[in-house]
């Protein structure tokens, strides 16, 4: 790659015998300046002014044709550029490296077709099938709940048993996430469902960091020498609406004749006490109101 202060340098002192020309590979000039030193001296002279005035991109794309690359920034232009991100370096190289696996996947297409197959038909895919089980709420309960994050956690673990209302494990981490947030009546409320549902692990409850509080509780000696059960005084009818996620209490209800807004009113008081989640509430709503 020839040198724009070299070549003023070759001009100034050896502009006589052409030497800048020949350095910079015009040989047909070099020979005419060498025949004629006298215009060669003159001409030298002017040249290596011209070269000290002549910006570098100039001087590359005159006499550096080959390794003149137009479209690559001056020295000038990168002062000016803002320098790029962490970010955006791994945008650029996550660009390439899709581009290059994009580039790879069609060859080998080409190489298996061949020159004379048949393009595969088109086939449309098929959908995505969702579990709708709740499992994906009850990991983001469990995240939360690794995180301290109770009342986070207390959220995703309703939404996964309004999806599944059987689901013991969800039972159990919300039970540990009210006992962490002092919620001593609905964390009983949930150990009740998860040990109605098959819970069995007694021992897990008697020394769970978590549910801690439960334990200091006036009425949670009652509660283990019921077989970790509440011991409902309720009515035939709020038996039945207490424990809606059983199939087996899922029976009709008995004939009421009290009005029909003190029925209301009893579901909304089993809400506000725990006893009912918002779908159960909304499922006994409904059936009342037939």
């Amino acid at each position: 790659m020839k040198e724009k202060n070299l070549s003023a340098v070759l001009a100034f002192f050896g502009g006589s015998v052409g030497l800048h020309r020949f350095y910079l590979g015009q040989v047909g000039l070099g020979i005419l300046y060498l025949i004629i030193p006298p215009l060669g001296l003159v001409l030298g002279v002017i040249d290596a002014i011209s070269f000290l005035s002549m910006d570098q991109q100039t001087f590359d794309a005159k006499y550096n044709k080959a390794q003149y690359n137009p479209t690559q920034p001056t020295r000038q232009e990168t002062r000016h550029q803002k320098p790029m991100t962490d970010r955006e370096r791994r945008h650029e190289q996550r660009q390439r490296e899709r581009q290059m696996r994009e580039q790879r996947r069609r060859e080998t297409q080409r190489s298996n077709r061949g020159p004379s197959a048949t393009p595969a038909p088109f086939q449309a895919p098929r959908p995505i099938q969702v579990p709708n089980d709740g499992v994906a709420e009850r990991q983001a309960g469990l995240r939360y709940f690794k995180d301290f994050e109770y009342d986070r956690a207390i959220i995703a673990f309703e939404r996964a048993l309004e999806k599944n209302p059987s689901d013991v494990a969800s039972h159990f981490n919300v039970a540990c996430s009210y006992s962490c947030e002092e919620d001593a009546d609905k964390a009983f409320y949930h150990l009740d469902r998860a040990v109605a549902l098959g819970f069995s692990d007694f021992e897990r409850v008697r020394t769970h960091d978590s549910l801690a509080f439960l334990r200091v509780q006036a009425r949670y000696e009652a509660f283990e020498a019921n077989g970790f059960r509440l011991s409902p005084d309720l009515t035939a009818e709020e038996v039945v609406l207490e424990n809606p996620i059983k199939q087996e209490a899922l029976v009709e209800l008995p004939e009421i004749n009290d009005d029909l807004l003190e029925q209301l009113q009893r579901l909304a008081t089993l809400r506000e006490k725990g006893l009912l989640t918002e779908g159960e509430f909304a499922t006994q709503k409904k059936r009342l109101l037939g």
